[in-house]
Formats: structure tokens, sequence, C-alpha cells
């Protein structure tokens, strides 16, 4: 047999074992043994290629190390191998070497290779806590067996000889930077399974560490014994299984390296995983909940360890256990059973919490106060007391006071309730709470948790208060002082998306839960009906001031007339601009800011009993107007730093159909619409005005005079017809797999002179351009145009009327419109989810 028909051989052995390996893991084998199944094959192969280059009769070994050498593989890892050499190759011998490094590479592995002398390895890993890191799991694979065991025994031997301390805290400083890459917050809605905090890297860096603490036992075993319970070993075996089976599923669906969790991966994951639809909640929001509550018993782990690790310093100081400084001397705290001990607050006994459970919400109020972390050994106190936590204790008044003073009056509000929350406090005492714990919604908008989102807010809320935010937020740092009742406020902002999957709507849901909440905690029928208030409420102000026009001063009418009065309009104000920030990273911009600030503004002279003024059409300069006349058409670009757009101004000779023109040709420039106001003059011009922004949401064409030149210059020929529309994108594959059923409403709002038209979709480009010549065609006008977009949904609001300039209020006509919209909400290109890949409905809650 020639060489190629041999690597072809292998290659299908390999393969066979991989299609086994995967049949295997779908029909319900855990993802360890799957993970040990890939290793073994890639043993077989390596053996294999090894054999087939005559290698074998010389004093050379390959190890498997890294994650290779601890015998589990995902299908497309990387093949981490060492090669120990004798102190010099022949030639003949290093030709043959590296046939067998390329014939592994033509298998498709992709080879991490270190060639070493035993007395290079032995260096580099007294040097390199990388190195000592691989050759901690290394083991035997092939070749020459003695050479290979006596390395691994005088490795061993140093490895017990060292002081561990330095390796430690290699490994914790690893983590750190590994954390802060994948992504510091534990609850990303697309977690990085292999990298990202609470994933398998923190689980192997226990193992590790247990391992260099006892190299010569299996896997560290007999450190780890001491390090961890029975209960605790358990927790992390049943966390490495479900971990692997998910990095598994990954790669086998990527087809590639896929660590990532992301949106497109999840419902097809959540499928072959067994996830099933619950009391509404949907497969994939299900076993995304799963996999964040792993990722927390991760972290308990870890805290877990080091706990045990300080216990054994503190008793063999002068021994291998010499891992972080001596505790110094304890001092009292003003908690019965606390004290502080070298910069952390911990508990006198293991009792100290659980005889008198309010201390649990002390111990975090008084870390909050001091500034200080908690020991592990006070977190693992809370973890056993939590049974502790009865119906009773959740009305006890110290206990509640407790919980509100760190809410509304502690230093960093958002560390220590994410501490409560990892220590399962937070869920237990307020069971409201619990309910959005490690929640997620399939529907790319949100890049956090619900209960991660909540914290962020009430952390965002505490800096726009004391001024860290104020320069983001004007108005609501200046109004905050003139609330009168803080605690209100952020109660409600703790509570405001607890009715998440709830049967009557998050909104509904959310203010009976409130209440209930309020009532329990004492805080009086007038107070808790605020909060529920709030709850209720919170997202009006974002969708007046996104989806209405706050010129017009039916729509200042109707929303005065929800919020009631100026207080609860301030708290408003302050609560929804910390929710939306709190969304994720760029949500939040300075157009969003101003739009709600006008709405504020409007309404709250409303309320003092000032005039609001009428609505007012927009207005060119005189130059811009003078070319349009001279020209037939006209534009102008200025950018507006403070709302994060671009303000597009255009005049041109109205005609049927030119609005839907000139917004296709924004889009076929790259430019997205956030906002337009459209007015026709008397003598028939057309002047709109556009807020534009590029697809990372800042002002477009900011610091780029040419594309803003081709963009004024594009919209002009657009208006005299002298450039057609581009043909829109179509889906990216990875919002395919999100189902996004299209809503089209009718609102004739009281002393309004407009037909309010809602329309919700699957957000694509070209798509207010569609909608655009749907209204066009449908013979209505539109008078101005509100953009907003939720992830992978679209939400189009517009104020349009008939030609004869009166309101769509015949249901005939409705129905017709309806239709129409409905049309053009239909993506040209029906999204198709890639093979083998499920869909799941995308959630509309936000």
């Amino acid at each position: 047999m020639t060489d190629l028909s041999a690597l072809v051989s292998i290659r299908d052995d390999l393969q066979a074992a991989r299609d086994k390996a995967a049949a295997r893991l779908e029909a319900g084998l855990g993802g360890v043994e799957t993970a040990r199944l890939y290793a073994a094959a890639a043993d077989r192969a390596v053996t294999a290629v090894w054999d087939l280059f005559g290698t074998g009769d010389t004093d050379v070994s390959v190890l498997a190390v890294g994650g290779y050498g601890r015998g589990v593989l995902a299908p497309w890892s990387d093949l981490d191998l060492m090669l120990l050499i004798p102190a010099r190759l022949p030639p003949e011998l290093e030709a043959r070497i590296e046939a067998v490094h390329h014939g592994l590479w033509d298998l498709g592995f992709k080879v991490g290779w270190a060639v070493r002398t035993e007395a290079e390895a032995l260096r580099l890993a007294r040097q390199d806590m990388t190195v000592r890191t691989s050759l901690l799991e290394a083991r035997y694979l092939v070749g020459a067996a003695g050479p290979a065991d006596r390395f691994l025994s005088r490795f061993r031997r140093a490895v017990k000889k060292a002081d561990p301390r330095p390796f430690i805290a290699a490994k914790l400083e690893e983590r750190d930077i590994r954390h802060a890459k994948a992504g510091s917050v534990r609850y990303q809605v697309e977690p990085n399974v292999k990298d990202g905090k609470g994933g398998l890297r923190d689980l192997n860096t226990l193992y590790w560490i247990a391992r260099s603490l006892a190299p010569q036992s299996d896997m560290g075993r007999a450190a780890l014994e001491g390090l961890l319970t029975a209960r605790e070993q358990r927790l992390a075996a049943q966390a490495f299984d479900f971990l692997w089976a998910v990095r598994i599923h990954l790669h086998l669906l990527a087809g590639r390296a896929q660590d990532k969790l992301a949106f497109e991966y999840q419902p097809e994951v959540a499928r072959r995983m067994g996830s099933k639809d619950r009391k509404g909640e949907l497969p994939v929001e299900r076993f995304m909940r799963r996999y964040f509550v792993i990722a927390r018993d991760v972290g308990a782990l870890t805290r877990a360890m080091s706990a045990k690790l300080e216990a054994q310093h503190a008793k063999q100081a002068g021994g291998l256990m010499r891992l972080l400084p001596l505790p110094g001397r304890r001092r009292k705290s003003a908690v019965d059973g606390v004290v502080e001990e070298a910069g952390r607050l911990t508990v006198t006994d293991a009792t100290a919490l659980a005889d008198n459970p309010v201390r649990m919400l002390e111990l975090f109020r008084e870390a909050d106060r001091l500034g200080l972390d908690l020991h592990p050994d006070a977190f693992g106190a809370v973890a056993r007391s939590l049974d502790r936590v009865t119906p009773a204790l959740r009305r006890d008044p110290e206990a509640a006071r407790a919980l509100i003073d760190i809410l509304a009056h502690g230093k960093r509000p958002y560390r220590t309730l994410s501490l409560m929350n990892e220590a399962g406090l937070l869920g237990r005492f307020v069971p409201e709470f619990a309910r959005v714990v490690g929640q997620t919604q399939f529907n790319r908008y949100h890049a956090y948790t619900v209960d991660e989102h909540t914290l962020q807010a009430i952390g965002i809320l505490r800096d726009i208060e004391t001024g860290t935010l104020k320069d983001d937020h004007p108005l609501s740092h200046s109004i905050f002082p003139l609330i009168d009742d803080r605690e209100a406020l952020y109660l409600a902002l703790l509570l405001h998306d607890v009715g998440k999957g709830g049967t009557r709507g998050q909104l509904e849901d959310g203010a009976i839960a409130a209440r209930r909440a309020c009532e329990r905690m004492g805080l009086g029928h007038a107070r808790a009906e605020l909060v529920a208030w709030l709850v209720e409420h919170h997202l009006v102000l974002s969708d007046f001031a996104q989806k209405r026009d706050a010129a017009d001063p039916a729509t200042i009418a109707a929303f005065a007339e929800i919020v009631g009065d100026l207080e609860r309009l301030r708290m408003l104000l302050v609560l929804t601009a910390a929710d939306v920030r709190a969304v994720g990273p760029g949500v939040w911009n300075g157009w969003k800011g101003q739009l709600m600030r006008d709405l504020y503004a409007a309404t709250a002279a409303r309320f003092r009993g000032e005039d609001t003024p009428d609505d007012v059409s927009p207005e060119p300069d005189a130059a811009l107007m003078a070319r349009a006349i001279k020209q037939g058409a006209a534009a102008e670009l200025v950018h507006r730093p403070a709302w994060d757009t671009a303000e597009l101004t255009f005049v041109a000779r109205d005609r049927h159909g030119l609005f839907a023109d000139v917004v296709a040709t924004l889009a076929a420039e790259g430019a997205d619409v956030s906002g337009a106001r459209v007015h026709t003059s008397d003598d028939g011009w057309a002047i709109d005005v556009f807020q534009l922004q590029h697809s990372q949401g800042g002002a477009y064409g900011e610091g780029d005079p040419q594309a803003s030149r081709r963009l004024q210059k594009a919209v002009v020929d657009a208006a005299l017809g002298r450039r057609k529309p581009g043909v829109p994108a179509n889906p990216a594959p990875r919002t395919s797999v999100f189902d996004v059923a299209p809503v089209v409403v009718f609102d004739n709002p009281n002393g309004g002179d407009a037909t309010i038209l809602e329309t919700s979709g699957r957000d694509r480009p070209g798509l207010l351009a569609d909608l655009a010549s749907a209204l066009s065609a449908s013979g209505l006008t539109i008078r101005s145009a509100h953009i907003e977009s939720h992830g992978v949904r679209a939400v189009d609001a517009f104020y349009v009327t008939t030609k004869t300039g009166k309101r769509l209020t015949a249901k005939a006509d409705q129905a017709r419109v309806r239709e129409a919209l409905l049309a053009a909400l239909k993506p040209p290109v029906e999204p198709v989810a890639p093979k083998k890949m499920a869909r799941a409905r995308a959630s509309a809650a936000r």
C-alpha cells in the first residue's frame, strides 16, 4: 500500500470514528464521554501515521499534552503534541518526523507541535507557566515508552517540590485576562463556552491548580478531594459534562472550531440537548437559562476552592499551601458574627448566619458600606443558610431595610447586588426576581440575561444620580434631586422586568408581582402602588419618544394623560434612561436621549400650565432653498455630535413616491434613518429632515467628508429621477434562525389630525423604503416617520393622511393598507436557516 492510499485509509477510519461519536452524542451520550471518543479516534490516527512513516524503532516519544493530554477533544479542537527527542536527531529521522507532521495536517488536524529534549522541556516547565500547564496533563501516546515515562516522572517530582504560588497566581491572572477578552460578565447572552466566565477553562483552572498540588495523582485527585466536597465534585462533573456537550454540538453545527454560543446556533443546540417548551418559555430560552445556572455553579466552585486553599494555607503556612498572604488580625464589624479580615468580610463560624438569617442581608450591606469584598467562607455560609430564607424573613422589616439600603443608598449597588445574586440570596429573598435569574430573550436586542440587565440598570441609575454619567444624561441628573421617593424608584427598577414570560403579558404581570413584593416588604399601599405603576408603564416614555411625534400637541396630551403628574414624569425619565442604556453596548445614543428630553420638556410644560407650541413645520435656510429653486432639488448634511446623528435637510419639488425614492437611496448609501419629518409647502415644495446614523450607531459620514458629499449628491439625483434605487441585501445568515411575525397597528388618537401606523417586522436593508413605497402606492401622504430597532425586529411608526389631508378611519381602507404593508414587511427573499439549524420565534419582550 502506498503512503497516499494508507493516509486515505486512516482518514476514512478517523471519519467513521467521528461519525460514530456524533451519533452517540445525538442519542444521549454525555459530553465528556463523547469528548473521550473523539480523543480516542485521534489517538488511533496519530499512532497509525507514526507507524506509517517508519518512526517506530527510535528513541523519540510522542506525548499528548494540554486538553488532548487530558483525553478529551471537540471535533475541531487543536491537536497538541510534544515530541521528546534525544540530544540530536539524524537528518533522516528529522525528515521522517516532518513527514508525520505533514501527514497529520493532511488528515485535517490543526497540530500544535513542539519538539524538545528532556532537559529543554524541564527547563521550560520551570520558567513558563503555560508550558507547565500543558505538561501537567501530558500522557504517553506512541513511540519510545521508556524516555516518556522517565520524563513524566522527573517532571512530576519537580512540580511537587516547587512552590505552587507562582503557578497559581499565573493561572488566576490568565483567567482574568481571558474573561476580559471574552467578556467579564458571566451572563452575556452569546457566551463563549470555552473561554467565557463560567466556561470550560474556568473549570480546567481548578483542575490545573489541583494537579500542581498533587502532580503524581490522577488529575490531581488527591488534592481535589481535599479542596472540594463530594457534592461540589459532582457539581463540577455535571458542569463539565454539560459544557462539553454544548461545545461539541457547536463544532458539529459550524463544521469548524466554534466556541461562541451565538444566537444562530442556540435553537438547534437546545433541540439536540432535549430542551422543551414550558409555560410559554421557548425551548431555546429554557436551554440558555440552564446554561447560565451552570455558569453560576462554576463561579461557586471557584469560590469554594479558594476558601479551602486559604484554610489549608493558614494551617500549613510553611508548606506547599503558602498561596496567599497570611490573614491579618480580625476586626469586629457592625454585624454580629461578621468580622473584617485581610480586607474582606468573613464569618466567625459556620453557623453565624443560620442562627440569625437577617444577618445574611446585613452582611452585604456592611460590605457595601465598608467597600470590602467577601471572603469565600462568607459566601459559603450564605449558601448553606439559604434554606433559612422563609416567608417570615421576607416580611421582616430589618431584612427589608437592609435590602433597600443596599439598593437605594448603597455606594456600589451593582456590585453588591451582583454578589447577592451570585450567592443565590437576592432571588431567594425576592422570589419575584428569582423568576428572571438566568432568563434570556431570543431577539438579538438584549446583550445580557434579564437579571444581569436589571442589576446593570441599577448601577447606571446610581451613576446618573451621582453625576458619573451627567454628560450623557444631563437632564436626568439635574432632576434627580427633585424626585421625592428615591427608594420607590430604585425598587421599581429592580422589579421592572419581573413580568417577562408571564401569561398576562410583561407589563401587567410585572405590576402584579411588584405590588406583591412591595407590600410584603412593608412599603405601604401608596408607595407599593407607585412602584407597581412605574413597572407597568416603564416602556411608555420610550415608546412615545421613539415612535410618536413629540412636536404634535396630540402626542403630548395623550402622554400627559397616562403619566398624570410631574413626579411620575421625572421618575419615568431617569428609569427609562437607565433601562435603555443597560440593554447593551451601543443601544443608548444621543439621538434617543434628545427624543426623550424633547418629550419630557413638552410634557413638563403642560403640567406646569405653560403653553405648548403647535406643530412647527421644518424650515430650510435661504441658501438651501435658493439652490433647490435653481436645481430642482438640494440637500445639506450637518453633523449633530450631541445627538450621535447627522441631520439631512432635503428640499425638492414634491411628487408621488419622492419620500420612498429618497429613503431607498439613503439605504443604498449605508445610512440608517433614525427619524424623519416630512412637510410639503403650499407652493408644492417637499421639505424633509432626516436623522441619519451609520450601522454602528454613530453619526453618518462623521470624519468622512467624501461620504457626506456623495450622500447629498445621491439624494438630489434620486429626487430628479437620475438614480434608480439599489437592490436590497438578503437577510444575514445569523438572523435567519429568528422567526419574526409582522404586525401592523392603526391608531387615531383623540385630538390628532393624522393616523399613526405602527409596523413591526424583520429588520433588513431597504425595509423603510419598501414601507414608504407601500404607503405612497396606497395614496397616503407621510408627515413623519419614527424608526426603532429591537435586534432583528424593526418597529417603524408613520404619521399619515389621505391625499385630502384626512385621517384613515374607514375599516375597508385600513384593511387595504394593512395588506400592502404586510406585503412590504415580507422580505424579498424569505430567509432560510442553514442546513441542520432549527429556527425559533424571536422574543418580542423588551
